[in-house]
């Protein structure tokens, strides 16, 4: 019972983000609403991590698999991928340079933060 709790918690944020992007005009994923409404939620305490920890550790574990029918539906479009995969590769190359420095360089100081903490 306590995991249909959690992940109605969990359903009803991801809603809100739906409803949000129904109303609003802007090009935003309503995945993105739902997130940052999480976040608030939890931020301000209106949701306690407690009360979705288990269901929400079981999502992040079984992300992988989720990934897999957006895997299949790009290797059905390989031949109108192959006309793009110049200009793709092309950002996607360097933006993931980037986030892999930037996200070096914030772990680096969160760690001599939490160093000087103690």
């Amino acid at each position: 019972m306590k995991y249909l709790k959690q992940m109605t918690i969990i359903l009803a944020v991801t809603l809100m983000g739906e409803v949000i992007k129904y109303f609003m005009p802007f090009p935003i994923p309503a995945s993105i609403y739902g997130l940052i409404l999480m976040f608030v939620f939890l931020m301000t305490n209106v949701i306690k991590i407690e009360n979705i920890k288990e269901t929400g550790d079981f999502l992040v574990e079984i992300m992988p698999v989720l990934f897999i029918p957006a895997a299949v539906g790009l290797i059905d479009m390989a031949e109108e991928l192959k006309a793009m995969f110049l200009p793709i590769m092309l950002v996607v190359g360097p933006v993931t340079l980037l986030v892999m420095i930037v996200a070096g360089k914030v772990t680096d100081s969160l760690i001599k933060e939490e160093e000087n903490d103690e």
